[in-house]
């Protein structure tokens, strides 16, 4: 009997932790390197998975000692068996043997004790290494990243590759901190499924790391749902970081929102000062049991802490006792950044976010040539500010090495957890770009766009490589004959893609957008001026005859006609926008910060744009430029006439210097530093005073906020780098203020267990 068919019937009973049992057998230096060729001039003891092949009766007597009190699954001893985390310990080259031999013991030691009564399963288990693809090791280089998606795939594919080989039965994903690290390793094991010809259950386990939350990557569980939304899983559950009772609103949470089945595995509670933990099972057993009782969960286990005496209570819990039975997947398109994004019914309108595209921006495009990405995210921060829900990103210039910079910006909005809440629209005409960016995403993102130009056999690679990352695809209406402009061709074209996405490819529905092609009217060609028109029905086509799909169109090339006249340009872009919506356009890429809306716009000037959009009067374009040009001649005679215009200071920079210092901290601004610390410099008679005084009582407040869960990890890293380039304007003054030019301070050395996942940590302070 298979995992599918057994966990329809009854509880599951995963097994607990590996390395708490490894440290029961005071295992030393001669009993990790066995009898390999080791270099002797290194330390091996503490990787573990290194004894899968120097002491495999251990790894044995694990599995066992599980197995008898029990287990349905027992996991292998596989956490860190890739190359990212064995060059910790120069063994990059033993990493497919450690993972072979892992699943070798594991399957061996399961078909002892399978019966046709119950039967016992292997997961192969996947660790999240001790690096990160989602965040920068250096404060003072958000954009740098120790590990890239490709070097991940390639370690876990290995890692993947030999467990099946070895015999698992299914792929368990567990300690995910960082959701784009998951998807690297869900990503590689359909590859190598594939390549094997199995289908194996792929099982998620995500660790929660503060009282918000979140992942240590920033994003809430209702993200990291969204971002695996698109692939196949079989379960998703929670291990690792708390206790089974801290565990209990988040297991809540997924149970009410996860359309799999529902895992938990906790640790003993968390490890006292000694590294030692204080939950025995006399403890977590009730609260295991009440996770039952109460219809959450359909396996059940132990992570850090826990012994085959928790496996063995675990056991008579669940006896009897009904599974979970997972909600429906839902039906509408699921979005997320740092934060989900679903699109309810109650949500009419999608703005994406126009002016990070250097195609539609001049000033972000002059910021991008000068490597001033600072003020380029505070176009992409504006934005968000102004109410954009997407964030479109295009680097397509010619003078740009495109995939570079469209990489490099993507890393730099991860900084950014106030941009990087929303979700992201990757906008490339180049595939490579596309996938750079895709790449460095772990939110579930936007794909603008793939579409039939080049034929059916690239349009259904592209679709598959969107899948491949788990993001939604924007399909323009252009096919080998070129860019649908009539309102026949655009439905054609809509509708053979969407055959081919649904029926060919197993594309969601729900994932699809559209993008008629919205062109430029009141261009002085006749054939041009029913493209608004056109448009507008073919949303209503698409919307009543393509279940599920949405659609979306770049609004500003409506008025290209009228570049430098903004008042005409977001008036057509209102006055289009509330016909479009009515009937169903769901997307559109603005200017979020516009000032026009419909009832602004004067009744004579409405009577005039309407005209023109909804091409119902001819000579309409005619009376729309003399409109055009009336309101330049008037704008211009305002300007000669000494109009001036009001910059009004944002609030905050009206409080007093210490207030000023903190906020700047807790936000993370740093365009202001130079001139508030040279300030509080007149006033602290040394520059040490300022940093222990307003500075420290800023980070302290940070520090309060993130132990209280009000504030998450990449925002604590934008306050670190803004807390260094305080210091930095600071040190050259501390510097002439030491004693007999002799610095007075202590040292202090942080450790952690060497490769292993805690010392993320440490790196990054």
């Amino acid at each position: 009997m298979k995992l599918r068919d057994n966990i329809k019937d009854r509880i599951l009973i995963l097994d607990g932790a590996m390395g708490t049992m490894i440290q029961g057998y005071n295992l030393t230096e001669k009993d990790f390197r066995g009898n390999l060729e080791l270099l002797q001039m290194l330390n091996y003891q503490g990787n573990n998975d290194m004894l899968n092949l120097s002491r495999p009766d251990i790894i044995e007597d694990i599995h066992r000692r599980y197995l008898k009190v029990g287990a349905d699954i027992i996991s292998t001893n596989t956490f860190s068996a890739q190359r990212i985390s064995q060059a910790d310990y120069h063994m990059e080259s033993f990493s497919r043997d450690i993972a072979f031999a892992g699943a070798k013991l594991a399957r061996k030691c399961a078909d002892e004790y399978s019966t046709a009564d119950k039967p016992r399963f292997v997961a192969g288990s996947i660790g999240p290494t001790n690096k990160t693809c989602s965040m920068s090791p250096d404060v003072s280089d958000p954009a740098k990243r120790d590990l890239t998606y490709d070097a991940l795939f390639d370690a876990y594919s290995e890692q993947v590759a030999a467990m099946i080989e070895g015999g698992i039965d299914a792929v368990l994903i567990e300690t995910i901190f960082d959701t784009l690290n998951a998807k690297v390793a869900i990503d590689a094991s359909l590859s190598e499924m594939k390549k094997a010809g199995v289908d194996l259950p792929i099982m998620l386990s995500v660790t929660i790391t503060d009282l918000s939350g979140r992942t240590l990557s920033g994003q809430t569980l209702d993200a990291f749902l969204a971002s695996v939304s698109s692939y196949p899983i079989f379960s998703v559950g929670l291990n690792c970081s708390f206790g089974a009772e801290q565990m209990r609103p988040y297991l809540k949470e997924l149970a009410a929102k996860a359309p799999y089945y529902i895992s938990i595995h906790p640790n003993a509670g968390l490890p006292n000062s000694m590294g030692e933990y204080d939950e025995t099972a006399e403890i977590m057993v009730p609260q295991m049991a009440s996770f039952v009782d109460e219809g959450l969960v359909n396996i059940i286990g132990g992570c850090c802490g826990t012994t085959e005496e928790f496996i063995a209570g675990y056991v008579k819990v669940v006896e009897g006792k009904k599974p979970h039975i997972p909600v429906d997947a839902p039906k509408e398109m699921i979005l997320s950044g740092l934060e989900q994004f679903r699109l309810t019914p109650e949500i009419s309108f999608v703005n994406v976010g126009e002016r990070c595209n250097v195609a539609g921006s001049r000033k972000f495009l002059r910021l991008v040539k000068e490597k001033n990405y600072e003020e380029a995210l505070t176009i992409a921060r504006k934005q968000v500010d102004d109410g954009a829900l997407v964030l479109d990103i295009n680097m397509d210039d010619g003078l740009l090495e495109a995939k570079d910079e469209m990489a490099h910006f993507v890393n730099m909005i991860s900084s950014e957890p106030e941009i990087a809440r929303v979700p992201l629209m990757i906008d490339s005409s180049d595939w490579e770009v596309v996938v750079s960016a895709l790449k460095c995403v772990q939110g579930k993102a936007i794909v603008n766009s793939i579409s039939l130009k080049e034929g059916e056999e690239t349009f259904i690679q592209h679709a598959k490589d969107v899948l491949r990352f788990g993001a939604a695809v924007v399909v323009m209406c252009f096919d080998e004959e070129g860019q649908a402009t009539s309102y026949e061709r655009r439905i054609e074209i809509a509708n053979r893609a969407y055959k081919i996405l649904t029926e060919k490819v197993g594309f969601p529905p729900q994932d699809i957008i559209f993008d008629p092609n919205i062109l430029a009217i009141c261009t002085g060609m006749k054939e041009h001026n029913s493209y608004a028109v056109d448009f507008i029905r073919a949303t209503e086509w698409i919307k009543k005859n393509l279940p599920g799909a949405h659609v979306s169109g770049g609004v500003s090339n409506l008025s290209f006609s009228f570049r430098g006249n903004n008042y005409i340009r977001e008036a057509m872009h209102a006055v289009f926008l509330y016909h479009a919506i009515q009937v169903g356009m769901d997307f559109g890429i603005v200017n979020p910060a516009t000032k026009v809306t419909y009832a602004d716009i004067p009744e004579d000037h409405l009577k005039i744009i309407e005209d023109v959009v909804l091409d119902r009067v001819e000579g309409a374009d005619e009376l729309l430029i003399e409109l055009a040009n009336k309101i330049l001649e008037e704008k211009e005679a305002q300007k000669n006439g000494g109009a001036t215009q009001e910059v009004a200071q944002e609030a905050w920079r009206n409080d007093v210097l210490e207030d000023r210092l903190k906020y700047a901290l807790r936000k993370g601004i740093s365009t202001y530093l130079n001139e508030d610390i040279h300030e509080a410099l007149e006033k602290y008679p040394h520059a040490v005073n300022i940093i222990e005084g307003p500075l420290m009582q800023g980070m302290n407040e940070v520090g309060d906020l993130f132990g209280a869960g009000k504030m998450f990890l990449p925002q604590v890293v934008k306050t670190a780098r803004t807390m260094k380039d305080a210091v930095a304007i600071l040190q050259p003054y501390i510097e002439t203020e030491k004693v007999d030019g002799k610095a007075i301070a202590g040292k202090v050395l942080l450790a952690t267990v060497k490769g292993d996942v805690h010392d993320i940590g440490k790196n990054i302070v």
